[in-house]
Order: C-alpha cells, then sequence, then structure tokens
C-alpha cells in the first residue's frame, strides 16, 4: 500500500538499533532512577515523552493519558505512529524492534526527530522491560496492527488486526502495567501526572492533552498563552515588580525560550526544561541564562550611571527573579537517563547570547524599572554583607557548640556511622520509654520539648541561639547552611518520632523544615526518617493476643474480617502511651518496625511548599487551606 503523506519519511530506514535489554530487570534504577515512587512515575513520563517528541517535529496534536482501575496506564497520541515493517537490519517487524531494543529508535536516524525529549532511546524499550504486560497498538497507513508482552517478551509476532477508514489517520497506542515485583509502589498519583501533564501544555501550546481516571470526567489541557502562561503561575501571589518578559530565538540548531518577570521577595527560582523534559538540576542552558541576567544589568546600569558599587554580585541582580527556560536542542548531552541536568557545553552561549542582546534592547529603553533593579541589588548586596558579617560572628561559637554532645542525649555505642541511628522524641516520657526500650548499641535518643523555633521566618542568629536546634545541632555534627561538613556526620539514619496527632504533623513539619533550610543534603542523600508508630492496639479479651494497627483503614479491614469477635481496641494518642517493650516492638525494632524515608523529588515544589506554610506571607497560606480544605483527615477542635 502506498504511505500516507504523514508517514512516508519515518519507516524503518529511520530507526536505529544499538544495544540489548540485559540488565533492565536488574538494575532498572540505572534507567529509571529508582523504583520507589518516582520511578514509577517515570515509566509515564517516558511514554508522554516519546509522543511530545511527535509533537515537537509537527505530526502530532493531540495526546491522551488514561489511568485505569487496575493499575494499568494507556497513552495514546495522533502521531505518525511506530514503523512496523521488517527491520534491514533485524529482519525483524521494527515495532517489535523498538519495544525489546534498548538502544532503538528513531532519535538515532537523524531525520525523524530534529530535537528529542527521548534521547537515549530507551524509554519505551525499558518501560516494556519493567512491565507485567505491555500492549501495543499501531494505526499506519490504512491498517492496524498490535502485539503483546509480558515482563518485556512478546508473547506473538507483530498482528494486523483491522483497517482504518482514512489511510491519513496514524497513531500509536502504549497500554502498560507497571510489574509489582520491581516496583515498591505500582498506584499511580494522579496528581502527580496531572501536574506534568498541565506543565507539558504550556509548554507546547500547539498540543492538546487529555487526562483521564476512570470513572471521571477528563481534564483537558492547552494552554495558548505558553510559557507566559506558565510562569504566571509559578509567581502567583507574588508581588511583581515587572511585568513578564518573553524572548525567543534561534542560534546553531537551537531554539530558545524564556519568560522572567522580578517579585518582590528574596529567593531566585528558574525552572527549567530541555526538549519538553524538566530539568531539576538545571545545567548549561540555566547557566547561560543566568548569566545573561546579571551581566546584561549590570552592563547597562553601568552604562546609564546607576551603578558604580563593585560589591554588587550576580546573585544581587537575581534577587526576586521568576524565570522558565526552555531550549530545544538537536542532540542534548544530559547527565544520566533521567535527564535530570543539560551538560551540553554549547547551549551555554546560544542561550547567553540570544537573552543578552533581547534583554539589553528592553532596558535601554526602561529607566524607571532599571532604577527599581539597581537599587534592589544594591540593597540586596548591603543586605549580604550584614548576613556575611553576623554569620561570621556566629562561626566560632557555632563551631565550638557542635563538638559538645547535648547533655540530654542519650548516645549510643556503635563507631559505625552507617549502622548509628538518632531517634529525635517527641516529649519527655516518650523519650523516657525510647530511652529503656531502644537497642544501645545503634540508637541514640534525643528528646525535645515542644515545638522547635519555625526557621523559615527566623533569621539566622535566632536559629543558632535556640535551645533545642543548638541540641540537634551538636548531636548531629554537621554544622548547618555554609558550614555543612558532610564527614562530621554522626548517624546513617535520623529518625524522627512524633505522635500521630495535630501537634506531632507540626513538630514533624517544623523539624523537615529545619533539615530542609539548614542540612539540605542529609535530605537529598536519604539520611532523614520518619518513624511510623502503630495507631492502635487490638488485644483480643479470650487470648490476650496482641495486634498492632497504623490506620484507620487497617481498622476498619481488621474488624470487618473479624466481625463477631468483642475485641479490646487501645488508640494511642501519643508515643508516651507506650511502654518501653512496646515501643521496641511496634516503631523501634530494625526487623518488624516502618520507616519512611524523606525524599526530594522535586526540590522546587518542596520548597515553594515550605514557603507557602512556614512563611512570612499569609495570603498564599490562607489560599492553599482553602484549596486543600477537603483533604483533612484529623483535625483538633
Amino acid at each position: 500500500m502506498e504511505k500516507s503523506l504523514k508517514t512516508q519519511n519515518y519507516g524503518a530506514d529511520q530507526i536505529r538499533v544499538l544495544g540489548d535489554l540485559e540488565g533492565v530487570r536488574k538494575r532498572p534504577a540505572m534507567y529509571i532512577g529508582s523504583t520507589d515512587k518516582s520511578g514509577l512515575h517515570h515509566l509515564v513520563w517516558e511514554i508522554v515523552d516519546n509522543a511530545i517528541d511527535e509533537a515537537m517535529a509537527g505530526f502530532c496534536d493531540y495526546i491522551k493519558v488514561t489511568l485505569l482501575d487496575d493499575g494499568s496506564v494507556e497513552v495514546e497520541d495522533n502521531g505518525r505512529g511506530i514503523p512496523v515493517e521488517i527491520h534491514p537490519q533485524e529482519q525483524r517487524s521494527t515495532l517489535e524492534v523498538v519495544l525489546t531494543k534498548l538502544h532503538a529508535g528513531g532519535k538515532f536516524g537523524g531525520q525523524a526527530y530534529k530535537a528529542s525529549g527521548g534521547l537515549h532511546g530507551v524509554g519505551l524499550s525499558v518501560v516494556n522491560a519493567l512491565s507485567e504486560w505491555l500492549e501495543v497498538t499501531v494505526k499506519r497507513d490504512g491498517k492496524m496492527y498490535w502485539q503483546r508482552y509480558e515482563y518485556g517478551k512478546p508473547v506473538a509476532d507483530v498482528q494486523e488486526i483491522g483497517d482504518v477508514d482514512d489511510p491519513n489517520i496514524s497513531a500509536t497506542v502504549v497500554h502498560f502495567k507497571p510489574d509489582k515485583t520491581i516496583f515498591s509502589e505500582t498506584r499511580f498519583d494522579y496528581e502527580v501526572i496531572r501536574q506534568r501533564i498541565r506543565e507539558l501544555a504550556f509548554l507546547n501550546k500547539e498540543v492538546t492533552i487529555e487526562l483521564r481516571k476512570d470513572g471521571q470526567e477528563p481534564e483537558i489541557f492547552h494552554y495558548e498563552s505558553g510559557l507566559a502562561g506558565l510562569l504566571e503561575e509559578i509567581a502567583e501571589g507574588d508581588q511583581k515588580v515587572t511585568d513578564i518578559l518573553h524572548f525567543s530565538g534561534e542560534q546553531q540548531d537551537i531554539q530558545v525560550e524564556v519568560a522572567f518577570v522580578y517579585v518582590d521577595d528574596f529567593d531566585e527560582t528558574i525552572v527549567s526544561f530541555v526538549n519538553s523534559v524538566r530539568t531539576v538540576d538545571g545545567g548549561t542552558h540555566v547557566q547561560g541564562f543566568r548569566s545573561a541576567v546579571s551581566k546584561t544589568l549590570a552592563e547597562v546600569a553601568r552604562r546609564k550611571g546607576l551603578l558604580k558599587d563593585n560589591n554588587v554580585s550576580g546573585d544581587d541582580f537575581r534577587q526576586g527573579l521568576r524565570a522558565v527556560v526552555a531550549v530545544r536542542v538537536p542532540e542534548p548531552e544530559f547527565e544520566g537517563q533521567t535527564k535530570g541536568k543539560l551538560g551540553s557545553k554549547q547551549v551555554r552561549g546560544v542561550v547567553e547570547d540570544i537573552v543578552s542582546k533581547a534583554f539589553d534592547s528592553y532596558l535601554e529603553t526602561q529607566n524607571e524599572v532599571m532604577k527599581t533593579l539597581v537599587q534592589r541589588a544594591l540593597a540586596s548586596a548591603e543586605m549580604r554583607e550584614t548576613f556575611k558579617r553576623t554569620k561570621e560572628m556566629m562561626k566560632n561559637r557555632l563551631r565550638v557548640e557542635s563538638t559538645v554532645l547535648p547533655g540530654k542525649l542519650s548516645d549510643c555505642s556503635s563507631k559505625d556511622v552507617e549502622r548509628r541511628e538518632l531517634l529525635i522524641v517527641e516529649g519527655e516520657s516518650a523519650g523516657g520509654s525510647a530511652k529503656q526500650g531502644r537497642d544501645r548499641t545503634i540508637q541514640a535518643v534525643l528528646p525535645l520539648r515542644g515545638k522547635i523555633l519555625n526557621v523559615e521566618k527566623a533569621n539566622w542568629k535566632r536559629v543558632v541561639d535556640n535551645e533545642e536546634i543548638q541540641a540537634l545541632i551538636a548531636a548531629i555534627g554537621t554544622g548547618v547552611s555554609d558550614h555543612f561538613d558532610y564527614t562530621k556526620l554522626r548517624y546513617g539514619k535520623i529518625i524522627i518520632m512524633t505522635d500521630a496527632d495535630v501537634d506531632g504533623a507540626h513538630i514533624r513539619t517544623l523539624l523537615l523544615t529545619f533539615f530542609f533550610r539548614m542540612m539540605r543534603p542529609l535530605v537529598e542523600e536519604g539520611h532523614i526518617y520518619f518513624a511510623q508508630p502503630p495507631l492502635y492496639k487490638i488485644e483480643r479479651k479470650r487470648s490476650k493476643d496482641v495486634t498492632y494497627l497504623y490506620t484507620d483503614e487497617e481498622l476498619q479491614t481488621f474488624l470487618k474480617k473479624h466481625d463477631g469477635e468483642n475485641f479490646e481496641i487501645q488508640r494511642y494518642k501519643g508515643l508516651g502511651e507506650m511502654n518501653a517493650e512496646q515501643l521496641w516492638e511496634t516503631t523501634l525494632d530494625p526487623e518488624t518496625r516502618n520507616l519512611y524515608r524523606v525524599t526530594v523529588d522535586d526540590a522546587e515544589k518542596a520548597d515553594e511548599l515550605f514557603s507557602i506554610l512556614m512563611g512570612e506571607k499569609v495570603q498564599p497560606r490562607k489560599e492553599f487551606i482553602f484549596a486543600n480544605a477537603d483533604l483533612v483527615k484529623n483535625l483538633d477542635v
């Protein structure tokens, strides 16, 4: 059959094969980052990114993502459809090659895609390898094709299953269910996927994306406002100092688009993308943008006679900056398969040149804006110097105090940092039970009195003057902020143990705010944990057998299963209600306890949430509370 105009330039000869799937199931984290919730959702990103690649190539304008009740996901796009003809190198269907060969895809052909988010060509095959089953349907050249895989292996050859009424209609449908033997969590989070879909719709304003969950009405995402619209959302609630600036350009086949605005705040927030893939760790495109903004502001300010102070730094010029930086690069170099950071050196120069020229032209005609931004930079420099002097004054005292262990710390005897655990316990009563019930070899106990200082609102001097924070800093041993020294960490696990009530949740939030702001590497490297003590003790009246339950849902399930038996049910209001033996049995014993490791999947979102909940601004916090009021489960009135 004659190929349609849409698919005739995308065939088997555009698919290059570079390797097999060996090791994907043995070492999945090498390809998707992890096997937890983050890695699970990465499967969806890989398939959706393929569809976005088709959109960026100009062949797709509608993508449909469906979350089904059985835990599977279906992604459909109206792109060209994966080629199905016999591959000249592999002598089997090209569709099967793409699904079973690790480095096989149109990204290697040099013509099928000018810019691609799925650079490495491993996305679809890795999803296939890590799925319990995967089904793919392709519409091409008037025909419909289908194939099923189980645990990465084809069940049968590619089958032609029917005709398509219009030969110009083409599509790819990928339907898969993650392998529960690979992933610790197999339930997809609708909100996580929704947020990513919205980003993609802003970044690709020519595309409409439909998100559907079984039994619910679909959400349709399409934003004509593009990058500027995404920036409006990022800066929502902030008082703008300038208008939103929107620049774009192209050099060396690299397309650059930026949107940025200054707001009345101190922090700098830059959200970046490469070929529509979020680069959470930035990279050369962000470096080029930051340099362009700072240098251009400084040059124009000096040219206009507004700046003579040489103490103003690049950071001072970017105080209160909110920005979105998006580039499309033919062959980007990422650090790792998860594409968290761009490494392509030539991108920095291109971004810096395009932004510098456009920003310079704008500033030349905006005298009032220039005066405002220069005044803010000068104020930032002065504040930075004052802050530096204050920190230096506290430096020696902090170093001395961090070497003297707090008196209320009950330390452990092991010298092996990886085995040593610090139990941060709420209250003296729970602290007493923990001290008696712990394994003294590996578990140290530090009881805290009440709520610690809110470091989001406090200045640096107040933070280090706080007695409870001093005890934390001394016990952990690393120091804080610029004085943080990872080599001096005294415990491999730092476990927050609080009551399962509103006060306990508040204390957890304050502690996590402290760690996130003052000892961030501990969060990033996975040293911070939440203990999960039981909520209920169930004792059979006759046999005196005891069962511990950790959630209300577990209680309801237990009662339904044992309907008709009369039990004695105790709801724990706090850790202090448990004796030492119970606390060991349920919460401290490394063999049986439940620990939740704190991770930072998205540092920008975490930073934003901390600022909303713990910062000085009241209005964003009110809006957050109103928006999430229906989700409250425990409320003290």
